[in-house]
């Protein structure tokens, strides 16, 4: 008998070595797998076991359930425990997930290369390094693949201008500083199936002519740092990363450098300057990126994700990818959905379900059985949106039409005891917090922005501060260096405009 647990540090947090030690004194001649997480969390500590040649799944298990969940799969009765869940395979079809990005995540050890192998492994690269580099390139841009690190710019262009640029050396930068409330998926990725990364680095790295990559990995992640670490070391054995790439007589090798807790370093300007030994600030652009980036050279800066999702590209054709999605938004999302939820977790589906659906039918709705009020989609400088906007399909242009944004795919949400007044107080907390320091829009915007909040919560001439409020967001978001202050005031005027009534504002003529 085969058994699968996740070492994800996220179920690890809530039991899954527990149950794991659990077993292996309940199963003592049974084969146990670590794996990454499926990502279904309301259903963690999740066991799945073999049987009749498929996966089964229970959860969630605690440790002194683990005996007579052995019992039960021994006297050949599986689905009659309480905590049956079925074929986890079924559930995500049944859920509309397609899952690419994530197709072995969950599914085998995370470090096993022959496993990933067996799993369509090295297929994506083998693809990029039998043809041009500019061929590669062109499928990129005609899969729509844009990045998923918040931005949403074409990866395919990106990657042809740092292709274009004359150097002698390049570089393809992998941003890992998922800072991001409410977001998971690299960290998912990276302890799970870190060789998808890695393939995905060396395929730019082809791509592009860059030799060398460098992963920026927030510090707060020690696991997927040593997944990284040891997954960089097999893949340097079996030529998959090094001198030599499969036997193609390319290089392309890469290393991981730890961040230090800065949120603005998930700026690519930033985490560059801080990749470079230097304290995290924002550059002026231009000079691009990928023209003048990490060490004045040509480079090639992506998030895991967007990494991550260029080997099925290559493997399963551009025209595939693209076949999912909508309008300008192609292939698949990887949606973490977290927050006042009743089941939370990561969901890859293709572009254009709505924030309904998602919350409601694949979420479960609210944890406490409340009405949902709003979800704050895309990170902690992404809009709140009320739930009479849940009908939005969920795209890069649907959601901007709502003044909102994709961004990294977090989705937190929120039933209606929440104040909107202290959420909106909490993102220019959040701004000053983690501003840089470098433009006074951001450094004071933030600051005075707490201080205008303050006096309308107080009631002192609530409509009048009302407006200076929204002139300072205009002002932030229009004089601000970076994202991070340019995008800050979107929760601000969301929650402003939408809920109003928590601010003791009279409600705008006219909102988006």
């Amino acid at each position: 008998m085969k058994y699968f647990i996740p070492k994800d540090s996220a179920a690890v947090s809530i039991g899954a070595e527990q149950v794991a030690d659990a077993l292996t004194v309940a199963a003592p001649d049974a084969e146990i797998v670590r794996t990454g997480s499926r990502g279904l969390y309301w259903l963690e500590p999740l066991v799945e076991i073999e049987h009749d040649g498929r996966r089964i799944g229970f959860g969630p298990i605690e440790t002194d359930e683990v005996s007579g969940l052995v019992e039960t799969i021994l006297g050949g009765k599986p689905e009659s425990h309480p905590k049956y869940v079925g074929r986890i395979e079924q559930l995500l079809r049944d859920q509309g997930q397609q899952r690419l990005t994530f197709a072995r995540c969950g599914v085998i050890e995370p470090i096993d290369f022959d496993a990933f192998m067996a799993h369509g492994g090295t297929a994506g690269l083998r693809t990029a390094l039998d043809q041009s580099g500019q061929t590669t390139i062109d499928a990129v841009k005609e899969s729509g693949l844009r990045g998923r690190g918040g931005a949403g710019f074409p990866a395919g262009i990106k990657w042809q201008t740092v292709h274009d640029t004359p150097g002698a050396e390049k570089f393809v930068v992998c941003n890992a500083d998922e800072g991001d409330s409410g977001t998971f998926a690299d960290r998912m990725l990276m302890e799970g199936d870190p060789f998808t990364l890695l393939e995905g680095m060396a395929i730019a790295g082809v791509a592009t002519g860059a030799t060398r990559g460098y992963i920026y990995l927030r510090s707060e992640y020690p696991d997927a740092f040593q997944t990284l670490n040891e997954a960089i070391n097999i893949a340097r054995r079996h030529n998959l990363l090094g001198s030599n790439i499969l036997g193609s007589g390319k290089s392309f090798d890469v290393e991981i450098r730890l961040g230090a807790g800065a949120y603005i370093c998930g700026e690519e300007t930033s985490m560059l300057e801080s990749l470079e030994g230097k304290r995290g600030l924002v550059r002026f652009k231009p000079p691009l990126p990928a023209i003048q980036g990490f060490q004045s050279k040509p480079t090639v800066i992506n998030n895991v994700i967007t990494l991550s999702s260029v080997p099925t590209i290559l493997a399963h054709s551009a025209a595939t990818y693209h076949s999912l999605g909508i309008n300008k938004s192609r292939g698949t999302l990887t949606l973490q959905l977290s927050g006042n939820v009743a089941r939370p977790g990561l969901y890859e589906i293709p572009f254009g379900a709505t924030l309904e659906h998602v919350i409601n039918e694949l979420g479960g709705g609210s944890a406490s059985g409340r009405p949902v009020r709003t979800a704050q989609v895309g990170g902690p400088l992404g809009a709140y949106v009320p739930a009479s906007h849940f009908d939005t399909p969920i795209g890069y242009e649907e959601l901007g039409e709502r003044n909102a944004m994709v961004g990294h795919g977090g989705v937190v949400v929120f039933d209606d005891t929440v104040n909107m007044a202290e959420q909106a107080r909490f993102a220019m907390e959040f701004c000053d917090l983690e501003s840089c320091g470098k433009c006074t829009p951001c450094r004071v915007g933030s600051v005075r922005a707490q201080e205008v909040i303050d006096q309308i919560v107080a009631g002192h001439d609530i409509e009048a501060n009302a407006d200076l409020l929204r002139e300072l967001m205009e002002l932030m978001a229009q004089g601000s260096l970076c994202a991070h202050g340019g995008m800050a005031p979107a929760p601000v005027l969301s929650a402003l405009n939408h809920f109003s009534e928590d601010f003791g504002v009279r409600e705008p003529a006219e909102i988006n």
